[in-house]
């Protein structure tokens, strides 16, 4: 049960005295938000999810809120937990317009520091409407009217800022207008269905209280939109204002934090239940540690929004590329019997051959309500394996926490009556926040392989790449360098991801030890990625520095720039610690050797010349994830094996040139065909696949 909310916490309360008078093991932890538990609306939590949202739209076309003036309409009024609360998040907000269910608030040229504190002492009030706003506040030509009023005068200013040219308008008509004023940000913080797809009649928003306000999708100018409230816009008029250029995502995306906080909530009073039964905690004391981690409480919550919403940006970035790989997903999804595309206003076939005729993705709605099937299915999976038992994701769980109790009830975390649940959920999230949405499915395609295996080398590359530090210097230059930059820069982290998970799951058959993979090659390949400039041939050491010049020039600091452009070399230290550790051989003289002969046969070329080819069709993609990933392979072979010639003393000198001679006639005829590939300049499918066994026959 929830029940956050300053007029409902009181059920919460009886609901958990009837919990705790039956003896029922969650206490009172059986309802969220009562008198021991978070108020959302003093913790302006769900407007805190939201506004993640709304600053990250407005981020990606270069404008900071909180430090520089955007215009606001909005359906709602200071009382309000959401609305109110989200008006008070940036001082910079212009609030030119708002409604709610009794009153229309006009204010055409508002000073945004005046009009922050007019809305904050309305905050406060207890009980206030728009008629308690100060009008001495209000610039000219505003002014409050009542909605039952039966006409409302407009003043020039308001003229100017609606483009009106009537001298008089009715309440409802004056909404309409406002709902299709060219602003900035138009936010939804009260109840209503007030936008509709042009395609829709209005019986089919479910809202006949707004019949008469309701506007179509195909008639809003905001730039971006927040929706603080459920359902104030329907799913074909989500799409549809999309697919124009609009910037929004979906309720669920943006009001998530609410339902979030009350699930950290349960959680940990659940927690600390079992420590006051076995470590001595008293209730007062208990009451007062809740109380206390509150804020960081908040700050994980709103973490879980922060990065929802960045998945779904960075998705969508890729735009039709994406389309016929996310299609798949969503077919996939249906055969499971998860997901109706038809109940979630999803593309059918024939849309989707439209968007793909018009280079168009799907929109970011959509890939929400994908994102949310993607992220059940993957956790039912999760949780019906034994991922949630393995002792390495302990760190995962103690995560979920706040710091204070993850020490001092490291031994009730353990053993949490929800542990399976929570990892679970935090794998899931992490796979599919990072990876994306078809991530999962498409490596079980790939590799025949269960989730929680794709899951277990998820996490073991996660952590020997050392990624999680890497994502957190990357949102450290929020507003500090471009979001496009930002969202280059975490999809290469993916495909560092994805190549790693694979690797791993190519190295093992059965169970994956996540701890012990770990163990034995985290520490090798920190060691040769912190020396990768004595390993890398020369023209890898020049396309390295390009990168790096690159993102030093979009604003990127230095170190990180160096990281982020020494990513794409990462996954294959994997596979030369495990020939160092196979043929007892010095990791960096193997390092120098791998690296040598993918430069000096070719290998690193046509790994690059088959990354040009399209992937938009999954076939084509698992295609060429095949050729990449047999030259991969080549490549270990062959290090191998010249390493084992010169400690066998095979080679004359024991050098790569010298083990090559011996194999002259194959090497002559590879390379002949390398060189006719390279005037070619981009070789298809076929070619590459020629090539590459041409490369094969050099080891046989």
């Amino acid at each position: 049960m929830v029940a956050a909310d300053k007029g409902t916490a009181t059920f919460s309360d009886i609901a958990n005295s009837i919990s705790a008078e039956y003896g029922f093991w969650l206490d009172d932890a059986f309802a969220s938000g009562g008198s021991a538990g978070y108020n959302h609306k003093r913790m302006a939590i769900t407007s805190r999810g939201a506004w993640e949202s709304v600053k990250r739209h407005f981020r990606e076309f270069g404008k900071d809120i909180q430090t520089k003036d955007f215009t606001v309409i909005g359906v709602g009024d200071m009382s309000g937990d959401v609305f109110g609360n989200s008006m008070l998040l940036s001082r910079h907000v212009r609030l030119l317009a708002a409604f709610d269910h009794r009153y229309i608030f006009l204010d055409p040229d508002p000073d945004p520091a005046r009009s922050f504190e007019e809305r904050k002492r309305l905050f406060e009030k207890p009980r206030s409407s728009w008629a308690d706003y100060d009008i001495q506040v209000i610039s000219p030509g505003g002014g409050i009217f009542g909605r039952s009023l039966g006409a409302i005068p407009i003043s020039p200013e308001v003229k100017a800022l609606l483009n009106l040219t009537v001298e008089e308008i009715s309440p409802s008509e004056l909404m309409r207008t406002l709902l299709q004023a060219d602003v900035e940000l138009l936010f939804f913080g009260g109840i209503g269905t007030f936008v509709k797809a042009s395609t829709e009649p209005h019986a089919d928003a479910s809202d006949r209280t707004n019949d008469l306000i309701r506007v179509n999708a195909s008639q809003l100018r905001a730039k971006v939109i927040g929706e603080g409230a459920n359902v104030a816009i329907t799913q074909r008029a989500r799409v549809e204002y999309a697919l124009r250029g609009g910037r929004l995502n979906i309720d669920f995306i943006d009001n998530s934090a609410g339902v979030n906080c009350s699930d950290h909530e349960v959680n940990i009073k659940i927690l600390l239940g079992d420590a006051e039964r076995t470590a001595g905690l008293t209730r007062p004391q208990r009451d007062e540690l809740l109380r206390s981690i509150a804020d960081e409480v908040a700050a994980l919550v709103l973490r879980d929004n922060y990065l929802q919403a960045q998945a779904l940006s960075i998705t969508h970035l890729r735009g039709v590329h994406l389309l016929h790989h996310v299609a798949r997903l969503m077919r996939q999804l249906e055969k499971e019997g998860r997901l109706y595309r038809g109940s979630e206003f999803l593309p059918d076939e024939e849309a989707l051959a439209e968007r793909a005729r018009l280079r168009l993705g799907f929109t970011r709605p959509e890939l929400a309500v994908l994102l949310s099937y993607t992220k059940m299915s993957i956790y039912d999976e999760l949780l019906s394996s034994d991922l949630p038992d393995d002792p390495y994701m302990e760190e995962d769980l103690k995560l979920y926490f706040p710091t204070p109790l993850r020490t001092r009830f490291a031994e009730q975390i353990s053993r949490h009556r929800l542990h399976r649940e929570i990892i679970a959920t935090s794998v899931t999230n992490s796979i599919v926040n990072r990876v994306g949405i078809t991530f999962v499915h498409e490596v079980k395609d790939r590799m025949g392989m269960p989730s929680s295996n794709v899951a277990r080398a998820y996490v073991i590359a996660r952590e020997i790449f050392g990624l999680r530090a890497l994502w957190v210097d990357v949102e450290a230059l929020d507003n500090k360098v471009a979001a496009e930059v930002q969202y280059r820069i975490l999809l290469e982290c993916g495909q560092v991801l994805e190549r790693g998970t694979v690797w791993f799951l190519g190295q093992t058959h059965g169970a994956i030890d996540m701890g012990a993979l770990i163990k034995l090659f985290g520490p090798g390949v920190r060691q040769l990625a912190e020396g990768l400039d004595s390993l890398l041939a020369d023209t890898d050491l020049k396309l390295r520095a390009e990168q790096v010049a690159a993102l030093a020039s979009a604003g990127v600091p230095a170190d990180m720039a160096e990281r982020v452009a020494s990513l794409p070399w990462l996954p294959p230290l994997c596979a030369i610690m495990r020939i160092a550790y196979h043929i007892g051989a010095p990791p960096t003289q193997v390092g120098q050797t791998y690296f040598r002969i993918g430069d000096r046969l070719g290998f690193d070329w046509l790994r690059w010349a088959a990354g040009r080819i399209s992937t938009d069709k999954t076939w084509n993609k698992l295609a060429v994830s095949a050729i990449i990933d047999d030259l991969f392979s080549q490549q270990a072979e062959l290090t191998s094996r010249v390493l084992t010639a010169a400690n066998e003393g095979a080679a004359a000198d024991g050098s790569l040139d010298s083990w090559i001679s011996t194999r002259r006639p194959v090497v002559a005829r590879a390379e002949q065909l390398l060189a006719e590939l390279r005037a070619i300049g981009e070789p298809d499918l076929a070619m590459l696949a020629v090539a590459n066994r041409a490369l094969k026959s050099i080891g046989v």
